[in-house]
């Protein structure tokens, strides 16, 4: 229990380091530029809190429950053998497993003229069909880079040939998709499926699973839009609630509560069905590993609960008011300098972007660090929400930024180690979660109420953009990494004659290889 408490605070220390700078921020924009009324103000602090416990209640959860539940059904499928079962298995856990994430519901809620649960069910038959090719493409070890590269130019061909006003939304679909639910589930089984295999690439092809569970729904919903034609109707926009006193804001939290109670018992519940199917099948954990798993859904039950009812409630009406202040005034093109900030602190307090890094330093023995990691994941990020800004303000088309940006995504695929290309697609689908939904979606939206704009070309895509830059800002940091690498081989074969040393992760074959202490310090 003592570890437990220890694990605890060390998590809720991380959250607060995540979610204060974003909090900071935009208490000062609203000092400076776009005055807050106090009850608002309160409203936003208050989420911000809940935020920071939710934060570090699921983290915790999802390391007890998700992880070892998902390594634990990779191990098993992988033992089977019979590869159209692990399929059929595959397809319908990705199936089941979008219809319940809290992300995709956000995105329904905002879209016209579809109805939610025939977008939902679109996107999850895409995650579904494409998990099932992901994990086909680790059994059979077929070069990520080759399939992204078909898939993604597929994508590009189907982009002409389907309705402006759906494509936005096609690609916010693939970023929604692989949410705080589906990630560390997801990334946990690659662990598990590669695992078994003993070979040189296990390591590098253990990741690559949410990547491509990313393109499956974009196609699916450009497919969709072939059908549907959505209007500027309609439009659920957050608002503000009219809170007076402290009373009336613990009131809100009090009345949102139980609905998104609701919703995460939803997520949860299929995910706990299918680990005591899966238990009672294999008998795989024993009693004690029962209990911590059991902990664990509680955990992540309780953090998600305090999470979305923080971020939907806190910060979503202060996005929205945010975006808008700005675009009226006379700063309105600070729009570009303050996304960019906001973006570079806000992709760290996305709940599953933490499981992700430290997932990443467990698998690569710490060669690939969490700091690192988030280090380019905000720069990617800041990016991207800088690009969204200006396109909100100028209508730049999205495909003029999206198919530049994947060309040269998928040319650094050819050029990087074979585990950053992994790495790479697999962070972009995971940048892209709650917290871009419910603030920066928000953001993008009051500015393009603001402007007049077209909601349908102009705001939407700040997910899918979201999802995009990392996979360059990723793949740059391969590409450094590889140099780092090799001078230290050089060094080492200088210096042949010391023994020992640290182990470095070899990025093409994902084994180690040893090189001496003293190059390791000199590097």
């Amino acid at each position: 229990m003592l570890r437990l408490n220890l694990k605890l605070k060390e998590k809720l220390q991380e959250s607060l380091s995540a979610v204060l700078p974003i909090t900071g921020i935009v208490l000062l924009l609203s000092i400076l530029l776009v005055p807050m009324d106090l009850g608002t103000a309160v409203m936003f602090m208050v989420g911000a809190l809940m935020l920071v416990i939710g934060m570090g209640f699921f983290q915790l959860g999802a390391e007890m429950s998700m992880t070892p539940l998902g390594k634990g059904i990779g191990i098993q499928m992988e033992q089977t053998r019979s590869i159209p079962l692990i399929l059929l298995i595959g397809f319908l856990m990705g199936a089941i497993i979008t219809i319940a994430e809290p992300d995709l519901q956000v995105l329904a809620n905002q879209v016209p003229s579809v109805p939610n649960m025939t977008l939902i069910l679109t996107v999850a038959l895409g995650v579904g069909s494409f998990l099932a090719l992901a994990i086909l493409r680790i059994l059979l070890q077929i070069s990520l880079s080759t399939i992204l590269s078909i898939l993604y130019l597929a994508l590009i061909l189907l982009s002409f040939l389907v309705p402006e006003d759906f494509l936005a939304v096609a690609f916010d679909s693939g970023g929604v998709t692989t949410g705080p639910i589906t990630v560390p589930f997801i990334m946990a089984m690659g662990v598990g499926l590669a695992s078994l295999r003993g070979d040189r690439k296990a390591t590098s092809d253990s990741f690559g699973l949410v990547a491509l569970s990313s393109v499956g729904p974009v196609l699916a919903v450009m497919l969709l839009g072939s059908f549907f034609q959505p209007d500027s109707g309609a439009y659920s926009l957050p608002t503000v609630p009219d809170v007076l006193t402290t009373r009336d804001v613990v009131r809100v939290f009090v009345f949102e509560l139980p609905h998104y109670l609701k919703e995460v018992l939803f997520s949860i519940l299929p995910l706990a069905a299918m680990f005591g199917l899966f238990q009672w099948i294999s008998r795989r954990f024993r009693s004690q590993q029962l209990k911590q798993v059991g902990v664990g859904f509680v955990y992540t039950l309780v953090g998600l609960v305090l999470f979305l009812a923080g971020v939907n409630v806190g910060f979503s009406p202060v996005g929205m008011l945010l975006g808008g202040g700005l675009a009226n005034s006379q700063w309105k093109w600070l729009l570009l300098p303050i996304g960019m900030l906001i973006g570079y602190y806000i992709v760290k307090a996305e709940p599953a972007i933490q499981v992700l890094n430290h997932q990443i330093q467990d698998v690569t023995n710490g060669s690939i660090s969490a700091k690192s990691m988030n280090y380019a994941l905000s720069l990617g990020v800041a990016v991207s929400v800088g690009l969204s800004m200006l396109r909100v303000l100028t209508a730049i088309p999205i495909q003029w930024i999206l198919i530049p940006g994947y060309c040269i995504a998928l040319l650094l695929s050819r050029l990087v180690p074979t585990l950053f290309v992994g790495i790479a697609f697999d962070s972009g689908g995971v940048a892209s979660g709650p917290m871009t939904t419910t603030f920066l979606l928000p953001l993008s939206m009051g500015v393009c109420e603001a402007l007049g704009g077209n909601m349908m070309t102009d705001a939407f895509g700040v997910v899918a953009l979201v999802a995009l830059t990392p996979l360059i800002s990723i793949q740059l940091m391969g590409v450094l990494y590889q140099h780092k690498l090799k001078k230290m081989e050089r060094i080492a074969a200088m210096e042949a004659e010391l023994v020992g040393g640290d182990d470095i992760i070899d990025l093409d074959s994902g084994e180690e290889i040893r090189v001496g202490e003293e190059s390791t310090d000199g590097t």
